[in-house]
């Protein structure tokens, strides 16, 4: 069966559906421009490394907040209006930094882009099960990471252009970002609010401490936990890869910002390809290799002088990252099919770990004086979730 079959309708106003919703996973990837941007305000504010590491780590505090009530708002609401709405609060964040480029300024922005994220990955995940068949999932969701992954892969080229040609970007420099991803997201909002969903009738009713007392069960805790460390993964490198350049090759930031290309170029390859290797081999298999490529990644960032090494390391994290979430989030949700959109906002909850990790990884390369204590404090992460591959299930 084509993986944009539904249960319900064919596959021509399956495709008409699809396409704006993978336009809302581009703008789902708006979000991971807060390492290159990090780095830039870094420089311009001349922060330390712990005090620049609270924009990452203030964008994914509020998944902690925002992502069960978004699960119960699902519930009242619908998923395609919590997504629009999400779309609204991304479009306003990334419009705030035209006003200045302050500390305070910068953080307004991240807080509402974190919000907006955390609204929209909540809602935007569940809406696709209501496009697709069960067993597509984990390849479909791993094509919307790909989508997602190339709007992540262009933030570093355009701050790098934005900030080489200032002539060309209206004095903006590399904050060019943030209008042009903006506008992009208002076409969202329009293409999807003129798209009809129909979408499955709503969970039960359930408050916060029922969707919380999900975590009770064990699998579903181990998911969590799971996503927490890919996500601390994910923006650990995205923050690091330029660091580990500039402190062992003295290079500027704006000349190191393509490690963080490195990484996201591979990590879209691996999203594109493993939305086709999932329809053929089963997710345990393809994680556990995926997880091994980020084993010997954290070992060549870690001890390797060598600029090549270091590349191969970036792109190596970069693959084995690629599908994580999107099998982690696919085992969670078939799981528990009659409560996917409280389990949804669980596992959204665990993006919390993109705080958690980035403020760790800034006091111990603070520590350290070096990037190593970063390295070593992405390597947790790697371990477990070397661990879970032994309990992944087969659907």
């Amino acid at each position: 069966m084509n993986t944009l079959q539904t249960k319900n309708m064919g596959g021509k106003s399956t495709l008409l559906q699809f396409l704006p919703v993978m336009l809302c996973f581009f703008a789902m990837g708006f979000v991971d421009l807060v390492g290159t941007a990090t780095n830039h305000v870094q420089e311009d504010l001349q922060l330390s490394d712990s005090e620049a590491s609270l924009f990452p780590s203030l964008v994914f505090f509020w998944f902690l907040i925002f992502s069960v009530p978004t699960g119960m708002l699902m519930n009242k609401i619908g998923r395609k209006k919590t997504v629009l709405i999400s779309l609204v609060i991304t479009a306003l964040s990334l419009f705030i930094p035209l006003f200045g480029e302050s500390y305070y300024i910068m953080l307004v922005a991240f807080s509402l882009l974190g919000i907006g994220n955390a609204l929209m990955q909540t809602s935007l995940n569940p809406l696709v099960s209501n496009l697709i068949n069960p067993d597509k999932l984990a390849s479909t969701l791993t094509f919307g990471q790909f989508v997602k992954a190339i709007a992540s892969f262009c933030a570093p080229i355009i701050a790098s252009w934005g900030a080489t040609y200032v002539g060309y970007t209206f004095g903006l420099g590399w904050r060019v970002l943030f209008p042009l991803y903006g506008v992009i997201s208002i076409l969202s909002i329009s293409m999807l609010a003129a798209t009809p969903i129909k979408e499955e009738q709503p969970d039960k009713a359930s408050g916060f401490f029922e969707c919380i007392k999900l975590l009770g069960n064990p699998f579903i805790l181990l998911c969590f936990i799971g996503i927490m460390c890919h996500v601390g993964i994910d923006v650990g490198t995205n923050v690091t890869a330029p660091k580990i350049l500039i402190e062992r090759h003295e290079l500027l930031p704006k000349e190191a910002d393509y490690a963080t290309s490195i990484y996201f170029a591979f990590r879209t390859a691996g999203c594109l390809l493993g939305a086709f290797i999932l329809r053929f081999v089963s997710p345990k298999k393809f994680f556990a290799f995926s997880v091994v490529l980020m084993v010997i990644a954290m070992i060549l960032l870690g001890f390797c002088q060598n600029i090549h090494l270091i590349h191969v390391g970036l792109a190596l994290v970069g693959f084995g990252n690629s599908n994580i979430f999107s099998i982690i989030f696919a085992q969670a949700l078939n799981s528990m099919p009659n409560e996917k959109n409280e389990v949804s906002g669980l596992m959204i909850m665990g993006l919390f770990g993109g705080t958690i990790f980035p403020l760790a990884m800034g006091y111990a390369s603070d520590y350290t004086a070096s990037q190593i204590g970063a390295v070593a404090v992405m390597s947790v992460g790697v371990v477990y979730l070397l661990l879970y591959t032994l309990k992944i299930k087969r659907y």
